[in-house]
């Protein structure tokens, strides 16, 4: 991997958050009134019923989301109220079918004497990119078969910081700044626990396949701030990205695209979804492809129970979420860790 360009990557983990309020947007319950600086992550021009514009927005900071609807928006607040710029919004907190929502009250930009600067409300990795970085390199190394080897890191220094600095997802899991490459460490030290029960699971090809299997999201995603899916990732897609890169990566590096070694890891990336209605162009059929599957949803699911239950009081069920079947999960009196 490009060390270079990894280092740069350092001033992305720097810096705190800076907010004129003190409370963030997961500090609100419902019935709270909220006056806060955020960042719009999605903004969305809907017609009422009657024909009229308003905006669908979400907000965010290094908290969470909250989203609301704006009403009776004038032709300038369409066109200032984008993804991507910092506000100041005043509502209240209330919910929706389940959901937290704002009721909107007032949305204006931040001014230049406020705090504006949209990576201040990114959330990041909760590791530093240091730490991602160390703790990949023996997963890299591990990796002894020659051709997987070769391409796996051909394509990692290709992407070089952007696998560090990019969110693994918009909105459901991992969707922070660095939230790609710790994704993909996690199921790796899911694959060294699994690889050490099931001693003939082909370790090198199921860390090869972990390395690359979002690594195309590097595309499909425009970045950790307010992010939203490129014109390319629309129409592509982050699975045919990558599988399409693994093809030139073996031009470049004069190797045979038909080699069974080629096919096995086209495979990984190819069928990780698990199924076709979920972007799988192919149903995992390799022992080492069915793993990754599953420890990349356990891993995507694990995350986003996480987070709501984080914001949930003992006692109480998570909002609903949405990825997981819409349900909701139960935070027990008692939840003590590593109990």
């Amino acid at each position: 991997m490009n060390g270079t360009k990894v280092n740069a990557l350092s001033h992305f983990f720097r810096g705190k958050g800076r907010n004129m309020v003190d409370k963030q947007l997961a500090d609100f319950q419902d019935g709270d009134q909220v006056k806060v600086f955020a960042l719009i992550k999605d903004a969305q021009i809907r017609k009422t019923r009657k024909g009229d514009d308003y905006l669908a927005l979400t907000f965010s900071d290094r908290s969470g989301d909250l989203a609301g609807n704006f009403w009776d928006v004038d032709e300038k607040q369409e066109e200032t109220l984008k993804p991507g710029v910092v506000v100041y919004v005043e509502g209240t907190r209330s919910a929706y079918q389940g959901k937290p929502q704002l009721n909107i009250d007032d949305v204006r930009l931040a001014t230049v004497n406020e705090p504006n600067a949209p990576e201040d409300y990114v959330a990041r990795a909760p590791e530093s990119e240091d730490k991602i970085k160390d703790d990949l390199r023996p997963f890299v190394a591990a990796i002894t078969n020659p051709t997987w080897r070769k391409i796996v890191f051909y394509l990692l220094k290709q992407h070089g910081e952007d696998f560090f600095k990019s969110p693994a997802a918009k909105s459901n899991h991992h969707a922070y700044a660095g939230g790609l490459s710790f994704h993909t460490l996690s199921i790796l030290r899911l694959a060294k626990a699994v690889c050490g029960l099931y001693p003939d699971i082909n370790k090198g090809l199921l860390y090869a396949g972990a390395l690359l299997h979002d690594l195309g999201k590097t595309v499909e995603l425009s970045g950790a701030v307010a992010t939203q899916y490129t014109v390319t990732g629309k129409l592509i897609g982050h699975i045919s990205l990558i599988d399409g890169e693994i093809c030139a990566a073996c031009d470049e590096l004069g190797l045979d695209q038909d080699d069974m070694q080629v096919v096995l890891l086209r495979h990984m990336v190819l069928s990780h979804h698990g199924l076709q209605e979920y972007g799988s162009p192919v149903r995992p059929e390799l022992m080492e492809a069915e793993i990754l599957h599953h420890l990349d949803e356990l891993d995507a699911s694990i995350m986003m129970m996480d987070s709501a239950l984080a914001k949930t009081a003992p006692g109480d069920f998570t909002d609903r979420i949405f990825a997981l079947d819409n349900r909701s999960f139960y935070r027990p009196e008692e939840n003590k860790k590593n109990e």
